[in-house]
């Protein structure tokens, strides 16, 4: 019987590929999807036909979609996991499994949008699925958007452990620092924030104020996993992917009915991914952290184990999670200032601080940790290391 540390580095990322964020990149969904793939798979050394798995994680491309725009002639694996922003991290777990036990030879993983030029609807949900359950706990109080799911999560940490907005703050801070140094960021051009201008933006659904927000972005990422022993033969040196794990939390579909709102999902497998990676939290060079709301970095920070339930907000005061800080967060901007992409691009900044090739370079680091969060809750973890 397998055991989760049995699948320790029998998968590998060898290719990544990402478009210019932006708010107006004038390509459709599609488009800049299959740009990333196209370039992922150039710089794993592949040609489309070689791919023969594919795990499209966004909105409104399926794939039928991926193998007739790429030129994928023999497609034996497909599956989208749902699970929202923590869906491309959680795909990776589907895409190991795909290549370890030789289903398939090379996983295509894609996600992206045009996400602020194209249409919107967020506006159009419907209650199928999770959303049934917020139809009936959270709708008729007006939760119609995530900021009111996820702002009285936020206001509950600050009551119970005196977290304060300024240290919000350090999170957004942090962000536009990093996508500042960043070629391809939605806001490289922008000024860095101060903790005046995140105090002074606009209150939008108490806590959160303009600057805790994630950016609408064009954009799109992508990357192609296989197995060591197929990776000798391409021309990228290759990225092991050593734990990774989802989780959900309880009451999964309802941000309301739950004995502690401010567990998330990360909480349940943290440990798990550690485990199956034979590491510890100190063996982590740089963590790429979903980070929808600059809360949701302060919360999965204590979640995964960086610190105590509660020491969230402390342990990002001072720099330490800037550059060259004890714990380097969201290197790329993440969805704060680089762009949302739905985590993807959490993933493709965590390859480059591997292989070395970030535009905001952590020194000698060898091991990154990437976190997805999605829907109400759920959690996704994966531990990469060259």
């Amino acid at each position: 019987m397998f055991k989760p540390k049995d699948f320790r580095d029998k998968a590998c990322i060898v290719g990544i590929g990402e478009t210019t964020y932006s708010r107006k990149s004038g390509m459709t969904n599609m488009t800049l999807q299959m740009t990333a793939c196209a370039r992922a798979i150039e710089d794993a050394g592949l040609k489309p036909s070689d791919i023969d798995g594919v795990l499209p994680q966004s909105m409104g491309l399926t794939a039928e979609d991926m193998a007739t725009n790429l030129g994928v002639k023999d497609l034996r694996f497909s599956s989208s996991v749902s699970m929202g922003g923590a869906s491309p991290c959680a795909a990776i777990q589907n895409g190991v499994l795909a290549v370890a036990s030789g289903v398939c030879n090379y996983v295509l993983l894609v996600s992206g949008r045009n996400g602020y030029s194209g249409a919107r609807t967020g506006a159009a949900l419907s209650p199928a699925g999770p959303m049934r359950t917020m139809f009936e706990f959270e709708y008729p109080y007006g939760l119609v958007v995530p900021m009111l799911w996820y702002g009285p999560i936020a206001r509950r940490h600050m009551h119970l452990y005196g977290t304060t907005s300024k240290q919000f703050a350090e999170v957004a801070i942090a962000a536009r620092k990093h996508a500042k140094m960043q070629k391809n960021a939605q806001m490289k051009d922008e000024k860095e924030i101060t903790l005046e201008d995140h105090q002074n933006s606009p209150l939008l659904a108490d806590p959160f104020r303009l600057l805790d927000c994630c950016l609408q972005t064009d954009g799109a990422a992508a990357a192609v996993i296989t197995t060591p022993e197929r990776a000798k033969d391409l021309k990228r040196k290759p990225i092991y992917i050593s734990g990774f794990a989802e989780a959900h939390p309880d009451s999964p579909s309802s941000t309301t009915q739950r004995p502690d709102i401010t567990r998330f999902g990360v909480a349940k497998c943290a440990d798990r991914v550690f485990e199956m990676a034979g590491m510890t939290r100190k063996d982590i060079d740089v963590a790429e952290i979903y980070d929808c709301f600059t809360f949701t970095v302060i919360n999965q920070i204590e979640d995964i184990g960086f610190c105590k339930k509660g020491e969230g907000g402390p342990f990002v005061e001072s720099g330490r999670i800037q550059l060259g800080g004890e714990l380097p967060v969201n290197t790329h901007g993440g969805l704060l200032s680089q762009g949302h992409i739905m985590g993807m691009n959490h993933v493709i900044e965590a390859v480059k601080q591997c292989r070395g090739a970030s535009d905001a370079q952590v020194k000698d680091a060898e091991v990154a940790l990437v976190s997805g969060y999605g829907d109400f809750g759920d959690g996704a973890l994966a531990i990469l290391r060259r």
